[in-house]
């Protein structure tokens, strides 16, 4: 029997650079294939290929045995192809059955949507794979696991029996990956096939029946997950051997530099997403805030980096009352922001990596003299920091949107950690990065906290917030349900907190 799907020398370039380089891949009927690479490797050129999102320069690719042509995504899906990116693509004040339907609605007489009948078919499939998901229920009101059920329903509506997931794990609690890994399993008894793209090396192991590694826009090697290890794995992906796990002595804290008394947040739509937070963060310290994504994390970090209205509460930075200031007044006292979006709120796409270096410090010596930009200190610090952070990009002239996300990321990473600073406020710092570069800023953040910088790291991800922090505040809506050493605490724990689940009093975050 001929794989269900096989991508044959699949060649893709662009100007200066070779993304896919004579890729071979297969993925046989009823299996979970691991694909992994570093930022850069080609994973997702590959798989825009594969939906139709690009057409390669050479190659072939064969469904079942015969060759096909894939020029855009609903040719992909007319093949039995489905894609669950990893940014949810769904319409929040919309039903589950209104967000399904999108593209493909049914109708009666011709003329009305028949939401009855594309409810029942949901139902169907829910029941059948195990999704447990009420087809009238409105998104907004869901938890994050089950809007991610509500994606693999979507592609299943529309009878995909080859499944791309991309980064399916990244904004789910532990528990609520266990589920979704159970989901798979599931879809894969019943006969789909599925592609399976994380950075969670743990994952690939306990889920894959196969693994293909992509390094440089090629293939460096394929294996069985019984037949490797994560050391193995990293070491594929970046080319040397990899320190999976943050080395750090204990924390030496000293004085309070970050001091947050019952801060009170709303979003853009007015409804309240910090409610009464406080919190402590000393020199020479990570502390690490846990939770799901959606639960008052990006309101608390914007109005801490004055991106955002303060409602009531209280900000003290290094001593000075910040709680309504501009950002250049707190980038000014010594803070360092990594935010989570970077293309939003860490750079300006259009200009190039070298101003994108300087953005928060363009207008100092030795970057400025008066009102002239120095362009050869601008280039020369710019230089350096290319090299230092290993930042990969054809050169610094070049606008930073050409980079792939990873290396934009640490271009943020290079700007922030080239000053003198007090405080880093660091949001979902790894996001998108390969392992070797999340070795490298773990490194640098440990080494933060050692110089004596206070360190506020958020993370949905559980084991980055373990490994890093030396105490863990769990937010869920808008408030801090425990801040605890990180030795006291597992995994687990962390987990059900993350999902509202806690029996003790709520305890003070304050150190």
């Amino acid at each position: 029997m001929p794989p269900v799907l096989e991508l044959r020398g699949i060649t893709k370039r662009f100007p200066g650079v070779l993304a896919n380089d004579h890729i071979d891949l297969t993925l046989n009927e009823g299996e979970i294939l691991a694909l992994l690479g570093e930022n850069g490797a080609g994973k997702t050129t590959l798989m825009n290929v594969l939906y139709g999102l690009y057409t390669p320069d050479e190659g072939e690719i064969q469904v079942r045995g015969n060759p096909v042509a894939i020029h855009n995504p609903n040719d992909a899906i007319g093949q039995g192809i489905g894609m669950v990116h990893q940014h949810f693509m769904l319409v929040p004040v919309f039903s589950v059955t209104e967000n399904v339907m999108l593209g493909v609605e049914s109708t009666k007489n011709g003329l009305f949507l028949d939401r009855e009948a594309a409810s029942q078919r949901i139902r169907e499939i829910s029941a059948r794979f195990h999704l447990d998901v009420d087809p009238t229920a409105r998104i907004e009101d869901l938890p994050v696991g089950v809007q991610q059920r509500v994606e693999i329903i979507k592609v299943l509506y529309r009878e995909a029996d080859i499944l791309i997931l991309d980064e399916p794990t990244a904004v789910l609690t532990p528990q609520e990956a266990d589920d979704l890994f159970k989901v798979i399993r599931s879809l894969v008894q019943q006969g789909k096939s599925i592609v399976f793209i994380t950075h969670k090396l743990k994952e690939v192991l306990s889920l894959a029946d196969r693994i293909t590694v992509l390094r440089g826009g090629k293939v460096v090697g394929s294996t069985s997950t019984a037949e490797t290890t994560e050391a193995e794995l990293a070491r594929m992906m970046v080319g040397r051997e990899v320190m999976l796990e943050v080395e750090k002595d204990a924390p030496n804290p000293a004085d309070v530099v970050l001091d947050v008394r019952d801060l009170h947040v709303r979003d853009d739509r007015g409804a309240a997403r910090v409610n009464g937070v406080s919190l402590q963060v000393r020199a020479g310290e990570v502390v690490g805030i846990a939770g799901v994504q959606g639960n008052g994390q990006t309101e608390l970090v914007e109005a801490l980096t004055g991106l955002r209205t303060i409602e009531s509460g209280q900000v003290t930075i290094a001593g000075q009352d910040m709680t309504q200031a501009a950002p250049r007044s707190i980038t000014e006292v010594g803070v360092a922001h990594v935010p989570e979006d970077r293309q939003r709120d860490g750079l300006i796409l259009t200009f190039s990596v070298e101003d994108n270096l300087v953005l928060n410090t363009y207008y100092q010596p030795p970057f400025a003299q008066g009102i002239v930009l120095r362009r050869d200190e601008i280039r020369r610090a710019a230089a350096e920091r290319v090299k230092l952070f290993d930042v990969r990009t054809p050169g610094i002239d070049v606008p930073v949107s050409n980079l792939s996300g990873g290396n934009q990321q640490k271009v943020i990473v290079a700007r922030e950690f080239s000053r003198p600073i007090k405080l880093l406020i660091a949001s979902q710092p790894t996001r998108g990065l390969d392992v070797g570069s999340i070795e490298y800023i773990h490194r640098r953040i440990v080494g933060q906290r050692d110089e004596g910088t206070a360190v506020l790291l958020v993370s949905p991800e559980l084991d980055e917030v373990i490994g890093l922090s030396d105490r863990i505040a769990v937010m869920y809506r808008g408030q801090i349900l425990a801040c605890m050493p990180t030795e006291e605490t597992t995994k687990e724990q962390c987990g059900l907190l993350m999902a509202g689940v806690h029996e003790e009093p709520i305890a003070q975050a304050s150190a």
